[in-house]
């Protein structure tokens, strides 16, 4: 069997197990994106009524996962109930590689995610892998809700998505098994990226070989040398539990990676202007919700790992690292002008 048959295989067989947990999870309620005009009960609105989910691959106790129940609240309450979305954390249907696809086919209705494997669906998305980019946490969040950062939400209606929001995420710095300390322990390292082409050439002029691999089995890979580091933020290093088999971080925040609220252009084509615009709005007004439940797990989290006894090394000078990555920037410079340009003015 060929990889092609092997990958639609894989993908079928996804679906169905996504619509299994549906059918068992769904308390007889109306069927995903489905009209139910006679499912008005006591205290909901007039129009028609929808169940959606949302697939997340965080825990639920995480920052994004909060997000996007304060997002499906939002929806609930201002249709008066027409409108259910239930948030289905810890990768319950599937990793956000998978998840995107599912959603791109409507299998699944909403989707929070990384723009990081979102530049496999929409190449304006690689931009947010180029390294060092974004001076703090405040310039990336004054370009997203500028005009640029807005308008690259519609640019997804080509690949089958729309974009609804952003999430933070912080900024990305590399841990790993062995000892870290310098731009020189990463030569020759095998390092789990996330997935875009972006991400690999950043790994090559680092001296490291990128090897990417789904979120689920960074932990058992670390612990068992398929790979020898990985880099996310301090959040994701805690909850899970990465700290455990890669006790060195060293702190250089080479990328500042937002996350993104996706809904099925297929299921969004289909909702009233009204019901679009109630989304929308939601998706908007859980952002600074989310921005300060961020906030406060990272503090946490830092802490947390400093008392499990973990080396933490913190780059004071970026100019060697920016130094090996300008190759990579300059090459992908035509590429992504507008938006380079844009995130340069936002500063």
């Amino acid at each position: 069997m060929n990889l092609l048959k092997m990958r639609s295989w894989s993908l079928l067989v996804i679906i169905l197990v996504v619509l299994l947990i549906s059918g068992c999870g769904s308390g007889g309620g109306a069927a995903s994106g489905e009209n139910n005009p006679s499912g008005n009960g006591s205290g909901a609105g007039e129009g028609p009524t929808y169940s959606f989910r949302l697939a997340e691959a965080h825990p639920a106790d995480y920052p994004t996962t909060k997000g996007d129940m304060r997002f499906a609240e939002l929806v609930k309450e201002r249709s008066d109930g027409r409108i259910t979305i239930d948030v289905f954390p810890s990768a319950q249907l599937g990793e956000e590689k998978a998840a995107i696809e599912q959603v791109q086919l409507g299998a699944i209705e909403f989707t929070r995610v990384s723009t990081g494997p979102m530049a496999e669906f929409n190449k304006d998305y690689g931009v947010f892998s180029l390294p060092y980019i974004f001076d703090n946490d405040e310039h990336v969040w004054k370009f997203l809700l500028g005009e640029k950062g807005m308008s690259l939400l519609d640019s997804l209606q080509s690949s089958g998505l729309q974009g609804l929001g952003w999430y933070s995420s912080g900024s990305r710095s590399f841990y790993s098994s062995k000892p870290l300390a310098s731009i020189e322990d990463l030569k020759g390292m095998k390092i789990r990226v996330q997935e875009n082409k972006v991400n690999l050439a950043v790994m090559d002029a680092l001296g490291a070989s990128a090897t990417p691999m789904p979120y689920g089995e960074v932990y058992s890979s670390l612990q068992t040398g398929v790979i020898d580091s990985a880099e996310n933020n301090y959040p994701s290093y805690y909850s899970s539990k990465h700290y455990e088999v890669a006790p060195h971080l060293l702190l250089d925040s080479h990328q500042r990676v937002p996350e993104v609220l996706l809904v099925s252009k297929t299921v969004w084509d289909k909702l009233s202007e009204e019901d679009q615009g109630i989304i929308r709005q939601a998706a908007l007004d859980s952002i600074e919700f989310q921005r300060e439940e961020w906030a406060k797990y990272e503090q946490e989290s830092e802490a947390a790992v400093r008392a499990a006894g973990v080396t933490i090394t913190e780059v004071t000078d970026l100019q060697p690292w920016k130094d090996a990555v300008k190759p990579v920037i300059d090459s992908y410079r035509s590429e992504y002008s507008s938006i380079l340009d844009a995130i340069e003015a936002a500063k």
